[in-house]
């Protein structure tokens, strides 16, 4: 599995753990409900900063996201 698909399954798991539907994450991070949906489906790349803000949005350190 690549760093991407991680990073997918791990924001669908902490953002299922929250009770929080996709569009309820982008308002909470700040993200389209649209870019959450592709990072998810392993559609597009993200940022370090992306990334970033999704684990400020999580309470998460950033290498929970990438683990």
């Amino acid at each position: 599995m690549d760093i991407r698909e991680r990073l997918g399954r791990n924001i669908r798991r902490l953002r299922q753990d929250k009770g929080w539907s996709q569009e309820e994450l982008a308002h909470e991070s700040g993200l389209h409900r649209t870019y959450i949906s592709d990072l998810e489906r392993v559609a597009r790349n993200p940022t370090i900063t992306v990334v970033d803000r999704l684990a400020l949005t999580f309470g998460v350190p950033v290498g929970q996201l990438l683990d």
